[in-house]
């Protein structure tokens, strides 16, 4: 944080040179990139000064348009900002601290584990390719979003961006989390560092993006609560959870994610001409997963014999991907197709495999090489479609396939369709593969493992009416790999078929808004394999207006999460992976959970104020995020959101 502060303010020292320029320098601003407003024309001293507006201050991601930063009052963030990790996490139910993940009560995709090594409940704040902003801004700009913890600590997300000259960015974020949590032995500490930045010449023909990321999710590991009975019952020995008997005393888990990245395109010749460019792209991602102990812990075994001997207490697994591609762009405003080669050199392993009564390799690995493409149309401003198609080929670790097809078109003014076809054949993900423990029964390799195939049909209708969404999902998996109650890999026989359908609705009435999500879903077959809640649902009623003679705007209400009660999977610390239940599970859900909030707007600067679990302050606490492991209490959340534009 010290040196973030210092770079903020030596860079500031560039900010006047950005906001005078002299009008014959022959840096001048091109027509389209000129300042919305001009202060001085510079007609009586020769400088012309501008005033940026909001339309200055610009994201992207890669090669893709810009956008403008966000900073209107509306209903959706008080989804987001009062999330540790800034996303929507409609679906999912919260552990009782900030930074140790949730339980995903919905299906879900997530890219990011294909062909590496990703636990599953470590995945929630990873930022992946596609997920990192690159920014064009005016003037120095910074931003902050602050979140309080549980019980003790914080988190806090800064951001620092300046151009130099017109053509370069650079941005500096730093993600710091702590949390102590609610219960013992349930410390949380998150952090993430991003450096990126972006380029584009002059005449626009050459072109650069490029980041260094590096993540750290690590977690006290606390096996849930030992007496549900005492949480359930509101046993008066519960009122302070610190009192809470916990399984684990001395475990906690960590995760490390590291990327290097570089992606750069050329226009050799004349594009208005020949709209050909020719791109590549190089990245190296190095993935690692430790689980370490002080001490053996008697919950996860009963006797002597489910020892292995001599085996040490803390394990490690890691992944590396080195990806090199090279393809060609043909690109206008309503045709964009670019296709290349790629080649991969994979890594997946253990540091300790000396098991006797199992053989694992201590590291696989493989040359791969394969193809990618995607292609873009547009049509008449009413039609547009999105396609990817990538295949490699390996021996290790399979064959690759991955499509993903996306359609949205306007049939009548105002009425979106949106229609999805995707599939992917992948090796599951690497935390499937194999495991090496000191507990007997925890080790395993996955021989002969087979592709996972998922097919995904989908749409959502958006009406104007309400502005109401409307949507359909429909999954087959077929080799589905998931982990049974004895935490060993499985992969079923038989396509687990799964179903959702649901919708979103906004209702107002002057300054007096409800907006609502519906979801009901079904395993169609194999119901046993993958245990869901056969509804989610959300209600958020509130009052927004401006206030303070304008100078502010508010918005407060009540928002209600709620899902059906089902038979959960359970958490498993040593792996951070969920399981089927096991014969001391219980069924969760069937408890809603409201939140009243008062959110402020000032400027450029947003409070979001909660006081969530509100139930909790009438009755004890029943509701829970896994099988023995309770949702958190009342608290007082508190995000803040600052965008400082210099």
């Amino acid at each position: 944080m010290k040196f973030f502060l210092i770079v903020y303010l030596f860079s500031s020292s560039f900010i006047y040179a950005q906001v005078i320029v002299n009008k014959t320098d022959s840096n001048t601003l091109e027509k389209k990139l000129e300042d919305t407003l001009v202060i001085d024309s510079g007609a009586k001293d020769s400088l012309k000064i501008f005033k940026p507006t909001i339309q200055d201050y610009q994201y992207q991601t890669q090669f893709s348009e810009k956008k403008v930063f966000d900073t209107v009052m509306t209903f959706n963030k008080t989804y987001i900002f009062s999330q540790y990790n800034n996303r929507e996490n409609f679906g999912r139910v919260q552990f009782a601290n900030i930074g140790a993940g949730f339980n995903p009560l919905s299906y879900e995709m997530n890219p990011e584990q294909n062909l590496s090594l990703l636990p599953s409940n470590k995945s929630y704040g990873i930022l992946g390719i596609n997920d990192v902003r690159y920014y064009d801004v005016k003037t120095p700009t910074a931003a902050f979003i602050y979140h309080t913890a549980m019980r003790n600590g914080a988190a806090l997300q800064s951001t620092y961006t300046q151009n130099i000259g017109k053509r370069f960015n650079f941005a500096i974020e730093y993600m710091g989390l702590r949390s102590q949590g609610m219960y013992r032995n349930s410390l949380a500490a998150n952090n993430n560092t991003l450096f990126s930045g972006h380029y584009k010449s002059k005449s626009g023909n050459y072109e650069l993006f490029a980041h260094y990321l590096h993540q750290n999710v690590d977690n006290q590991e606390n096996g849930g609560i030992i007496d549900d009975n005492l949480f359930q019952t509101g046993a008066s020995d519960y009122s302070n959870r610190w009192n809470a008997q916990v399984n684990l005393n001395s475990s906690n888990s960590e995760f490390s994610y590291r990327r290097y990245y570089l992606s750069h395109q050329l226009t050799p010749f004349n594009s208005e001409k020949f709209p050909f460019r020719i791109r590549h792209t190089l990245f190296n991602q190095g993935n690692k997963y430790f689980y370490h102990q002080g001490a053996l812990e008697d919950y996860w075994y009963d006797t002597q014999s489910e020892i292995v001997a001599n085996f040490p207490l803390s394990t490690k697994k890691y992944s590396n991907n080195l990806s090199n591609t090279i393809s060609l762009v043909f690109d206008n405003e309503k045709f964009k197709l670019d296709a290349g080669l790629r080649y991969q050199m994979l890594k997946f392993g253990l540091n300790n495999t000396s098991i006797p009564f199992l053989e694992v390799p201590a590291e696989m690995k493989e040359n791969r090489l394969g193809a990618v493409g995607n292609l873009q149309v547009k049509l008449f401003d009413k039609f547009q479609l999105n396609s990817f198609l990538e295949f490699s080929k390996g021996n290790q670790f399979g064959n690759y396939l991955k499509t993903t097809n996306n359609i949205k078109f306007e049939p009548v003014k105002d009425y979106f369709v949106n229609a999805k076809v995707n599939f992917q054949s992948v090796y599951p993900s690497f935390n499937y593969l194999a495991n090496t423990s000191v507990y007997r029964n925890f080790n395993y390799f996955l021989q002969d493992a087979k592709n996972q195939s998922i097919t995904e049909i989908g749409g959502s209708v958006n009406l104007k009416w309400f502005k109401t969404e409307l949507f359909a999902n429909y999954f087959r998996i077929d080799n589905y790999t998931y982990f049974d109650a004895g935490a060993m890999p499985r992969q079923s026989e038989n396509s687990l078929n799964i179903s959702q359908i649901g919708g979103d609705a906004t209702f107002d009435y002057g300054k007096f808004h409800l907006n609502t999500r519906l979801q009901f879903q079904s395993a169609l077959t194999n119901k046993d394999l993958l245990p869901m809640p056969s509804f989610i649902g959300r209600a958020n009623f509130f009052f927004q207006s401006k206030a303070f003679k304008n100078a502010a705007e508010i918005q407060t209400g009540i928002k209600v999460y709620y899902f059906s009660k089902f038979a959960s999977r359970e958490y498993f610390p040593i792996l951070n992976e969920y399981i089927l239940p096991s014969a001391d599970s219980f069924s969760i859900g069937g408890q809603p959970i409201a939140d009243v909030y008062f959110n402020l707007k000032v400027k450029k600067m947003f409070f979001f104020i909660e006081g969530q679990q509100m139930g909790t302050l009438i009755s004890h606490n029943k509701a829970y995020a896994f099988p023995h492991y309770p949702v958190y209490d009342f608290r007082l959340n508190i995000g803040i959101v600052w965008y400082m534009f210099n």
